[in-house]
């Protein structure tokens, strides 16, 4: 069951009686309808009243909204305000720029602006390669959208997308010193894209493409990374994938159970799906069968055709060529992994999943089963959440993976360099547990030993 997150907290300021209980009152109140009370700060009183911020977190806006009229409906309380915490986060958007060197003199504006900034346009303009040397382009990632396929909230166009991206650009930041800065197109015309991120590489180090629907994300990065002389990477497809690949080899440790033993069932074949599928195959897995919305994928399915990424999933999938639903694909299976939709499964099909199963139930913010209940079945089980253990979160491996990519000057990106990402993230859990089979976003050490690995790929 989900429960109060910080992603939905609010702050009423509310005008209660001075009494000895009102503290108390005002937290049963939030209680009774499942808030969850965070801060308690008293910021005015007088002889007849006190005036309280109380912050909650809440499931959803319409829980907030429930919360806010159990407070106002108590004897005596007045609601005077309500703020939206993370609403507040974002006033003014979460980036900057800053410069790096001080601007305080006319010798310093000489030398950073005209005229000695001519001198360095003119030797980059004689020795190109030197742009990575000279300017942000040897610390700087664009993070590209077109808006199309934007968290769970499907195709929200690119200015809905932006505080994503500036989330996204902040978390380079944080995590691995990348500077990154987003570039939200408003098309979603393959070319148009294509073109765009084309003519605007020269400032860049590397591309990290974000939110763009499958199946047209394969072809623009694919074209991209053939036409372009920098990294470009798709994080919806190869951070998961990465992710994914280093927590699944830590699973089957904690299980007692190998990649050749292990019968796979990826359920979803958009853009993480198949990156998962194609990062391990060269750790041989027993089997895979790859399952999307019209059941299991085998060689002959009728909508093949016209998609050639799902082709490639039904050529390298499925030893057995197997037919059938998500249902039928479970039995027997070893592992599950869902990055598909909500509440897929039950406890009738999980119940068919061979013992010491591993379940890494993906989809965001509600998974394809209830943690709670696969733990029943389960011996390893993952989310995409951080309210609950092992949670697969691309922040493990994205800036890392920039980091050493820019590190090394590297003009591509590869999957053996995916793979050394995947072993350095599971090498941060040495002795990994059903609980704790990948690293804490917040441990700092992972982005390090993820950009040593890439770069030493990259070599």
């Amino acid at each position: 069951m989900p429960v109060p997150g910080p992603g939905y907290t609010i702050t009423a300021r509310v005008s209660a009686p001075p009494t000895a209980s009102s503290a108390g009152d005002l937290a049963a109140a939030v209680g009774r309808v499942g808030g969850v009370v965070t801060a308690f700060d008293v910021v005015d009183a007088g002889v007849d009243h006190i005036v309280i911020d109380i912050s909650c977190n809440a499931l959803n806006e319409a829980h907030a909204k429930e919360i806010t009229e159990a407070l106002g409906a108590m004897d005596g309380v007045e609601v005077r305000k309500v703020s939206d915490r993370t609403f507040l986060v974002h006033l003014g958007g979460k980036l900057e720029v800053n410069p790096k060197i001080s601007l305080r003199t006319r010798d310093d504006m000489s030398r950073a602006y005209t005229p000695g900034v001519a001198r360095i346009c003119q030797a980059i303009a004689a020795h190109p390669e030197d742009a990575r040397r000279l300017t942000i382009k040897r610390n700087t990632v664009a993070v590209v959208t077109d808006g199309s396929a934007v968290l769970g909230l499907g195709n929200i166009g690119a200015a809905a997308a932006l505080p994503v991206m500036e989330g996204k650009a902040a978390l380079f930041k944080r995590f691995a010193g990348v500077d990154a800065w987003p570039v939200c197109l408003d098309t979603q015309d393959t070319e148009q894209i294509i073109e765009t991120v084309r003519v605007i590489a020269p400032v860049y180090g590397g591309i990290n493409l974000e939110d763009i629907a499958a199946p047209r994300c394969f072809e623009i990065e694919a074209r991209l990374r053939e036409m372009l002389d920098i990294p470009v990477f798709h994080d919806d497809q190869h951070g998961t994938a990465i992710v994914v690949l280093g927590a699944l080899g830590n699973a089957l440790r904690v299980v007692g159970k190998r990649f050749a033993d292990s019968r796979i069932v990826v359920c979803g074949v958009g853009a993480a799906g198949s990156a998962i599928i194609r990062l391990m195959q060269p750790e041989g897995p027993g089997d895979v069968l790859a399952v999307d919305v019209r059941g299991i994928v085998y060689p002959g399915r009728a909508d093949l055709a016209g998609d050639p990424n799902l082709a490639w999933i039904a050529e390298h999938t499925n030893a057995e060529r197997r037919s059938g639903t998500l249902a039928e694909a479970l039995v027997g299976a070893d592992v599950f992994i869902g990055v598909s939709a909500p509440n897929l499964l039950g406890e009738t099909e999980l119940a068919t999943m061979n013992s010491d199963a591993v379940v890494f139930a993906l989809a965001n913010p509600d998974p394809e089963v209830d943690p709670m209940l696969a733990t029943k079945h389960a011996a390893v089980v993952a989310t995409g959440r951080s309210d609950y253990p092992n949670q697969i979160n691309n922040v493990l491996a994205f800036p890392g993976v920039f980091r050493g990519l820019l590190d090394a000057g590297a003009r591509t990106i590869t999957d053996d360099m995916l793979r050394a990402a995947a072993r350095a993230i599971a090498a941060s859990v040495p002795e990994p547990n059903p609980s704790f089979i990948v690293p804490s976003v917040f441990d700092l050490s992972v982005a390090t030993e993820v950009a040593k690995a890439v770069r030493d790929a990259a070599s």
